[in-house]
Parts: C-alpha cells; sequence; structure tokens
C-alpha cells in the first residue's frame, strides 16, 4: 500500500444512478479516484460495480448524477469518449487477438503510419518500451497465443499504457493468476502508481485489497455505502460492511462426528507430478488440499476422478474403486467441480434446468423419454434448497453471478445422489455474501455423510472450513496439519519446503 501524499483529483462521480426496466442497480453513488492512487471498490455480486464501472467506461450511460474530469463537467456517451479522457479498463476475459504479436496487439485499431504503409518499426520500438517499463521480459514479436495468463494480462495493461491512460480500471485482475504471478501483478501495479495513474482495483480477495490499496469505497444493493482508508479499517471491517455480519460468522461451526472411512487413497503416483500419496477421506468431513501452484493437487483431483491414468490403489467404503473415465466415478458417486466454472463446468448458453439435470438424465427417463414433470420437480427442489437466485428455471446460467453459477453446479451432482464431492477452488471469482453460502451448503451436505476433498489457494478458507489439512509440494503430501494445529504460517512453511518442513505426517 502506498504511503505517499494524496495526488490531485483526477476524477470524481457524484450521485451517479441507473435504472433497469423494473431494478435500480445503482443510487447516489459516489466515487473519486486520485492520481497516483490505488483505489479497491468492494462489494457483493450485484452491489453494482460491474454497472458503476460501465459507466465509467461508456458501456451504460448514467440517468442520474454527474461525472467530473480534473474538475471539468464531463458527460460519457461511449467508449471513445471514455478513451478520449484517458479512461481504460481490463477485464477478466482479454480483448487480445491470439494469432498477433504482442506488438500487433498493442497497437491495434491505431497503428501508425509512415506514408502508405505501417510504420513498423516505431511499433516495435514503442511496445518494446512500455513493456520494460512494467519489467516484462518476453519479447514484442512473440504471438499473444504462446503466452501465459499472466503474460496477455500485461499484454492488455501495456495497450492501456499505449493510449496514454490517466485512469485504469481492473477487474478481478488477480482471479486467473496463480501465487508467482500475483507478486509479479503488485509489483505492475506499484509501477502504474509511481507513474501518476489512478487505479480502481475490483477484488473479492480482500487481502489483495491490503496489499495494494490505498482507499476503498463499498458500495452495497446498488447504493454507496462509504468510502475508507485502508490504513484504517480491518478485514472484519470490510466485511460487516459488505455483507452486515463479521468476518467469523462467514464459517460454519463445524463437528465431526463420523469415523467411517469412505474414500481411501493408496500410494498414488503418476509419471509426471504424483508420487506415493496416500490419505482417508471420512463420512461428513471436509479434508483440505493446500500447497503453492504445481504442487500436485489439481493432478491428484483429476487422478481420484478417473480423468489421467494413475498408479497406486484407492477403495470407497472398502470396495475397490479403479476408475477408468469420469463416467466410471461419477457412477461410484463421485463429483469433481472443478476450478475454472465456465469453461470446464457449465453450459453457459444452455438455462438453469438443462445445467442441473445433464448428469442425470437417464434417472430421468422412462423408456427412453425424459419425464418432463419430474425434470421440473428436481430443478425446483434444487432451486429451492440451495437458494439460487434466478427468475427461473429457463434462465440462461451465463447470465448468473459467479456465486449462484457455483449453486447450479453442485446441484447438477446432488440431484444424483453425490457421495464424495471433490471441489477445486469451490469459491474463487465468488463475492464474500454468495462464499458463506457455498460454505453452509458444504457444512450441511457434511451433515448428510458427504465427504469433501477441497482444494484452495485461499489460506483463510482452508482454516476455517478443513477438518484436516494436506499440505503439498512437489506432487507429494509432506504435512498433515489438524485443525487445531493449523494456522497460515504452518501452511506455507511446509509448503514452500522451508528449513525442518519436509518431514512426512
Amino acid at each position: 500500500m502506498s504511503n505517499g501524499s494524496p495526488g490531485k483529483i483526477l476524477l470524481e462521480m457524484k450521485g451517479i444512478g441507473k435504472t433497469f426496466p423494473g431494478v435500480k442497480a445503482l443510487e447516489g453513488v459516489n466515487l473519486t479516484i486520485r492520481e497516483g492512487q490505488v483505489h479497491a471498490l468492494l462489494g457483493e455480486n450485484g452491489a453494482g460495480k460491474s454497472t458503476l464501472i460501465k459507466i465509467l467506461s461508456g458501456a451504460y450511460s448514467k440517468d442520474e448524477g454527474e461525472i467530473f474530469f480534473e474538475g471539468n463537467p464531463v458527460e460519457i456517451h461511449g467508449p471513445h469518449d471514455a478513451q478520449a479522457l484517458g479512461i481504460s479498463t481490463i477485464y477478466q476475459e482479454f480483448n487480445l487477438a491470439r494469432d498477433l504479436t504482442v506488438a500487433e496487439n498493442i497497437f491495434l485499431g491505431h497503428l501508425p503510419r509512415k506514408g502508405m504503409t505501417v510504420d513498423w518499426a516505431t511499433v516495435k520500438a514503442r511496445s518494446k518500451e512500455i513493456l520494460d517499463s512494467l519489467g516484462v521480459t518476453f519479447s514484442v514479436d512473440a504471438p499473444t497465443s504462446t503466452l501465459s495468463v499472466a503474460e496477455q494480462q500485461l499484454v492488455e495493461i501495456a495497450k492501456s499504457l499505449n493510449r496514454k491512460t490517466r485512469i485504469l480500471i481492473m477487474d478481478e485482475p488477480s482471479a486467473v493468476l496463480g501465487e508467482k504471478d500475483l507478486e509479479k501483478l503488485f509489483q505492475v501495479v506499484r509501477t502504474l502508481q509511481a507513474q501518476g495513474i489512478g487505479i480502481i482495483y475490483i477484488s473479492h480477495r480482500l487481502k489483495e485489497i491490503f496489499e495494494v490499496a490505498d482507499e476503498v469505497t463499498i458500495l452495497k444493493d446498488g447504493r454507496y455505502v462509504t468510502t475508507r482508508s485502508v490504513s484504517e479499517v480491518t478485514m472484519d471491517d470490510l466485511v460487516k460492511l459488505m455483507i452486515g455480519r463479521d468476518l467469523k460468522d462467514v464459517y460454519p461451526k463445524r463437528s465431526l462426528t463420523s469415523s467411517d472411512v469412505l474414500l481411501e487413497v493408496s500410494n498414488i503416483s503418476q509419471t509426471k507430478l504424483l508420487r506415493d500419496i496416500s490419505f482417508q477421506l471420512h463420512a461428513g468431513e471436509i479434508v483440505g488440499f493446500a500447497g503453492i501452484v504445481g504442487s500436485g493437487r489439481t493432478e491428484l483431483a483429476r487422478a481420484i476422478f478417473g480423468a489421467d491414468p494413475y498408479a497406486g490403489e484407492m477403495r470407497i467404503s472398502g470396495q475397490v474403486y479403479k476408475p477408468h473415465s469420469p463416467a466410471d466415478a461419477i457412477s461410484h458417486g463421485l463429483a469433481l467441480v472443478t476450478e475454472d466454472r465456465k469453461a470446464q463446468g457449465l453450459f453457459l448458453k444452455l438455462n438453469v434446468m438443462a445445467n442441473t439435470t445433464i448428469s442425470g438424465l437417464k434417472q430421468l427417463c422412462r423408456m427412453g423419454v425424459i419425464q418432463a414433470a419430474k425434470e421440473l420437480s428436481v430443478v425446483k427442489r434444487m432451486i429451492k434448497d440451495l437458494s439460487i437466485k434466478t427468475p427461473g428455471h429457463k434462465f440462461l446460467v451465463v447470465n448468473m453471478s459467479g456465486g449462484n453459477q457455483q449453486k447450479v453446479v453442485l446441484a447438477r451432482w446432488l440431484s444424483i445422489g453425490t457421495r464424495i464431492f471433490i471441489l477445486d477452488e469451490p469459491t474463487r471469482g465468488i463475492d464474500v455474501g454468495s462464499k458463506s453460502e457455498i460454505y453452509q451448503i458444504m457444512d450441511r451436505l457434511t451433515q448428510q455423510g458427504v465427504g469433501i476433498i477441497m482444494i484452495s489457494s485461499e489460506l483463510p478458507e482452508v482454516l476455517g472450513m478443513s477438518d484436516r489439512i494436506m499440505v503439498m509440494r512437489q506432487g507429494r503430501i509432506v504435512k498433515e496439519l489438524s485443525r487445531a494445529e493449523a494456522s497460515e504460517e504452518a501452511i506455507m512453511k511446509y509448503a514452500v519446503g522451508s528449513e525442518g518442513a519436509l518431514a512426512q505426517p
């Protein structure tokens, strides 16, 4: 977090309001951005963050309020007006031409000309200059498709700098990044600050706010709540302002009573990464798996789910379990909720009903024909039981919030009687209020005897939800921690391999 004196005011949004048919999306919202300041914008899904940002970027027009830029009233009627003011937005889903080079992407839409031809020398020289200022090492001639997600994000930032950006809006910039890339992102943010750029930083990861932000503005239900200096608030303060309850109340109070072994994994190995992994999952238990990116957690989940070959043995309730495919795993009562729900977990262009019942159609069929009434009954029960916020079962999943999308994924597996859930990053990209709802669902499942393997990069989540924690490093479980002995420091010590940390559990 910056400790410098406040820069001059670049942007003021006062009393901003926006109404859609039947919905008051924003009412009386204020936001002030200064030069060289990182200003966090927080709120649950549906709080109005996206609508406010779309007004600022020119995607929507405001219905009420005023916008001032460097003290002068301005109207933003479209993206061109925003760009003319020096306002750029980097969304979660990048807007890059993957078949073009880095330099071509940076200058896309405004290539400089030398007579009748493109001035490629200037394109490459200027692109390299911008990337050098960000501490980037990859070539401007590299095809964008060959870059990692973190590198593609840097190309997006370079694109904005090439347009002489004064205010940069970063929408969930860390959602797609691993641990190593996160620190690089923070360094780039600080570099942009030093250049006098004002940054609006949107993130569901509250811990980041204390790493990079100077001020924070909180929205709730489309209304302005408050603006605070980050140095004057705690994480618990932010949670309470966002959802109206304390951080300690986000996680359910768990009590494990079952001793029945549901899943037994013995000496699982893979030629790629996994080495001699053994553990047990009891009925009604949540076993958390922690570790840095590349530790083998996702590879283990895929092996258990039958998605990848493995060596070793597994048993479910004492019976040999050797899946040759995910279909085998599903038939044995296992479900894998992947970390990328949009790409691998959902059919975004289909509705709630289709996404809920697609894995259990056999159970809904009679003589090869789907029983429509039975299908509708199942879906309505899932919507009610999981408190899925949707206008109805025909609502397209692509238009739902992240939290409700995740509930639909869970509904799919619950509707076919799943006994073992493997949850890979179950609350990634979900606001703190929706996270709490997901945690309550997980707790209810365990009370019904379901066992859960939870993989998470968020240590507070691992600590708050796990009955036991397996710490992985370089394809091995290097330590098992009980709930009582676990802490963020202990987990990280074993995850990164500090001295003395590699003792077997």
